[in-house]
């Protein structure tokens, strides 16, 4: 009976713990032990389960969706968001809420921030951040040369310099075009010692945000001028490429594309991306699907933020009278 005896004073003191909601120095004195008794109680009451602690996910969040997704892709985090409608607009809505949530969140002092400017879900992030109080970030830094249509160049400098802003950090930018001519311009801009500044910053980011594209371009980019041409994506398609990530290619496994192609782009390297401490995804929408998947098969994104049609599709669970949607990047 000792077993039992000493079960039914756990039990009660959890009672009055997590039922009752009186302090561990209340319980001490109305059952005459000792507080470091009570704390212990407590604790066995954890141990021989007759204290269970039940999560209950919000409606609206998706915890076993994020849960599957980070155990098929190895990611350290997952975001699933809600989102009423299965297109390119809302996505990218509910998307950047998100992302700017988290981010708020979980900035830490004096991190460098790398980002591609030409991502517009990464621009509906920058729209939903709140201004920190205390300056947070060392730099913002553009990982993807910016230079293209100057009316569409607008808005990668805003998204760079408002991003700076709104964390504390300094705005670094990538003076050069995400695409060159030639592999000769290319080596030909790489010897200005502004954007040679800045791509020496690749090495010390401590946060990656990036978009992920499927072959064909997002709207944001195509308008910036800083794409190749049709026949140049078919070489891409040909050597199994499904998606990039700021312009370098990978295929459907993940492994790298390499093309010539390659040598002309101006930005961080999916190998300079790889150590980043934290590399943080935001892509939605149908046609994202197989690049998306790719994307997280790199080995290189650590967190990803994206909705609930998406993260079906991604599992292979989406159901089968869901229409179909457009990319968001």
């Amino acid at each position: 009976m000792s077993r039992l005896n000493e079960l039914r004073m756990i039990s009660r003191v959890a009672q009055m713990y997590h039922s009752e909601g009186q302090r561990q120095a209340d319980i001490a004195q109305h059952l005459r032990i000792s507080q470091a008794s009570v704390s212990r109680l407590l604790k066995k009451a954890v141990e021989e389960e007759i204290v269970r602690t039940t999560v209950v996910a919000p409606s609206g969040t998706y915890v076993e969706l994020e849960r599957d997704l980070r155990d098929l892709f190895g990611l350290s985090e997952v975001i699933v968001v809600e989102c009423s409608e299965d297109r390119d607009g809302a996505i990218m809505a509910r998307i950047g809420e998100a992302a700017a949530h988290f981010l708020e969140a979980t900035l830490q002092a004096g991190e460098i921030i790398g980002v591609s400017s030409w991502s517009e879900t990464i621009l509906r992030m920058v729209d939903n951040i709140h201004p920190m109080k205390s300056g947070k970030a060392k730099f913002v830094v553009q990982t993807l040369g910016g230079m293209g249509n100057p009316a569409v160049q607008t808005h990668a400098n805003q998204l760079i310099t408002r991003l700076a802003r709104l964390t504390g950090a300094e705005p670094q930018m990538l003076s050069a075009p995400g695409v060159t001519q030639s592999r000769e311009a290319k080596l030909v801009l790489l010897g200005d010692p502004y954007i040679r500044e800045t791509m020496d910053l690749y090495r010390r980011i401590t946060l990656g945000i990036v978009g992920i594209g499927a072959i064909e371009p997002s709207g944001m980019l195509s308008r910036s001028g800083n794409v190749f041409s049709s026949r140049e994506l078919s070489e891409i398609r040909e050597a199994g490429g499904v998606g990039d990530i700021s312009l370098r290619f990978f295929d459907a496994e993940g492994g790298l594309v390499k093309t010539p192609l390659d040598e002309r782009v101006i930005g961080m390297t999916l190998e300079e991306l790889g150590p980043v401490d934290r590399v943080m995804a935001l892509a939605g929408g149908q046609a994202k699907a197989a690049a998306i998947r790719g994307a997280l098969r790199t080995g290189v994104i650590d967190v990803l933020i994206t909705d609930k049609f998406t993260a079906r599709r991604l599992l292979g669970t989406e159901d089968p009278n869901m229409t179909g949607g457009v990319a968001a990047n």
